[in-house]
């Protein structure tokens, strides 16, 4: 009986040192990006949170790691010729998609050619420009076959630039229209192949293990990647919801450890004082986009009168509360310039301090373009997403009310719903934001080229377009400045956007989840994620 009871012991010491380190291990985390994203495929998405859900599940040829820096992703090294213009890249040899079936140099020409098609008509096409040909291809004057990528074997994969980029290997990294995705799947399943997890196979660290429309998307971790060992979090809950009330709740509650959603100004104080809140420095900028192809807006002097009737100090120090910059400008104080930033070797060019002059100019626009005091100026319609947003359309209601008399409607919607109106052009106003996908003024000011698929104003200026082409083109790093301090002149000039605040996050967080990678582009990493008991 003796011997007995030492077996037992053994055994049941043996099953509880299993169950511990089970629940040691055990690291499943729950992460509120927002509701429904419009789409999860790299090559089509243009929505910055979106972007998070397609970073765990897709890699590049290179990545971002946890401090934000570039390294080898799919690729474990490559060359870049003397002129800059060629770069060769090696694919690691034990790359594979989720499936098991390995990651080919072909995979990379299929996806990166995918992206120019025509007949894919990806919103992110134009940033492919960067590559040769990419530009003719998107102009409709060359096939998209005819592409500068291509597989010289299995493993090597060769790109040949328009002209020479300081942050190409960065973009790569950062920008999803830039990953691998499966040829056969594409073809077998067509715009359904996001949608379930035997179809959404990646090449990233985690794969689809469960998707709920409207409810969540769960990741886990992909078993078939090349770096799988130091993926901390084994399963990641995307929990789909829009109201960052709910999410505080949820939060407070335990159900959800993070949430993107920017928190009601009037709980920001006591969740900073609860611990609840981080901060992070992005490079981006909030505005509101016009339909300047509208009537209501066809002149530049209504324009810029309601830029200049907008108090944003107010609105960042008692609306949204969360650090953010007041915006005289487009491009974001983070980005770089020649020796400091952007920001600071060119002017703002709305003087954002001195509110008075400014709203006195604009009512002086406004009755030289024919709308004395608001007079026979038409009520226009703002859209604006859940949350924070209608906040700000309040205090830009009230302000373009009180100053020219001009009489706003909100219309309150989820922002993929307005998005759709947005490509349409049907709309007059609408709350927009951009997070840059690389650090360089490029990354802002080429969404408003005429053609490309991110710009839904109407905005078609071809000094604009030739001073952004000049930038690309040119491997002299004082030529592109100054063409694109030019350019974003003329924008401000034209007014199409209106800037209201340069982007500073606070997002919503259990004080116990730990190891979350926030990144200054909105590409948030949450694979080293954990909850620290």
């Amino acid at each position: 009986m003796k011997k007995i009871a030492i077996i037992l012991s053994v055994i049941l010491l043996f099953i509880f040192s299993c169950s511990k380190t089970d629940n040691n291990e055990k690291s499943s985390i729950s992460i509120n990006l927002g509701p429904e994203p419009k789409t999860i495929d790299p090559t089509l998405n243009s929505l910055n949170m979106a972007s998070c859900y397609i970073h765990h599940a897709f890699e590049g040829l290179t990545k971002i790691d946890s401090n934000n820096n570039v390294k080898a992703g799919m690729a474990e090294s490559w060359n870049i010729s003397d002129d800059g213009l060629t770069y060769t890249f090696n694919i690691r040899r034990n790359a594979k998609w989720s499936d098991g079936k390995p990651v080919t140099a072909k995979d990379f020409e299929y996806s990166w050619k995918r992206a120019v098609d025509p007949n894919t008509a990806a919103e992110y096409s134009y940033m492919m420009e960067v590559v040769k040909n990419a530009k003719e291809i998107n102009s409709g004057t060359m096939d998209y076959n005819n592409l500068a990528v291509k597989a010289v074997n299995d493993y090597t994969f060769q790109v040949e630039l328009a002209n020479p980029a300081a942050y190409f290997l960065e973009f790569i990294a950062s920008t999803g229209v830039f990953f691998p995705v499966r040829k056969d799947i594409i073809e077998k399943y067509g715009d359904e192949w996001t949608l379930k997890p035997e179809t959404y196979i990646g090449n990233g660290s985690y794969k689809m293990k469960e998707r709920v429309p409207d409810e969540k998307i769960v990741f886990e971790i992909n078993t078939n990647y090349y770096d799988k060992n130091e993926q901390t979090a084994k399963e990641i809950n995307f929990v789909l919801m829009s109201d960052p009330n709910t999410a505080i709740a949820g939060i407070r509650g335990g159900t959800i450890d993070f949430s993107a959603l920017e928190p009601p100004s009037a709980e920001i104080e006591t969740l900073k004082n609860d611990g609840y809140i981080v901060g992070n420095n992005a490079i981006g900028t909030y505005y509101i986009e016009l339909n300047i192809t509208n009537k209501a807006f066809e002149d530049k002097r209504v324009r810029q009168a309601l830029s200049l009737a907008i108090d944003r100090n107010y609105i960042v120090s008692n609306v949204t509360k969360g650090g953010q910059v007041p915006a005289g400008a487009f491009v974001p104080t983070e980005v770089r310039g020649l020796e400091t930033t952007f920001r600071k070797e060119n002017k703002e060019y709305i003087d954002v301090n001195n509110y008075e002059a400014n709203v006195q100019k604009a009512k002086a626009l406004m009755a030289e373009a024919g709308y004395p005091d608001g007079q026979n100026y038409p009520v226009i319609e703002l859209k604006v997403s859940p949350g924070i947003y209608v906040l700000v359309g309040e205090a830009l209601q009230q302000m373009w009310k009180e100053n020219l008399n001009v009489n706003v409607s909100l219309v309150q919607e989820e922002f993929p719903i307005t998005l759709q109106s947005l490509l349409e052009k049907d709309y007059q106003m609408a709350r927009m934001g951009w997070t840059g996908d690389y650090n360089d003024p490029m990354t802002m000011l080429d969404v408003m080229l005429s053609y490309s698929g991110v710009n839904h104003t109407g905005f078609n200026n071809e000094n604009y377009d030739s001073l952004i082409l000049t930038a690309k083109e040119s491997a002299d790093n004082n030529v592109r400045m100054k063409s694109m301090a030019e350019a974003e002149n003329i924008l401000m000039e034209e007014m199409p956007i209106i800037p209201l605040y340069y982007r500073a996050d606070s997002f919503i967080k259990n004080p116990k989840l730990k190891g979350v990678v926030l990144n200054p582009l909105g590409r948030h990493k949450f694979n080293y994620a954990y909850i620290e008991e």
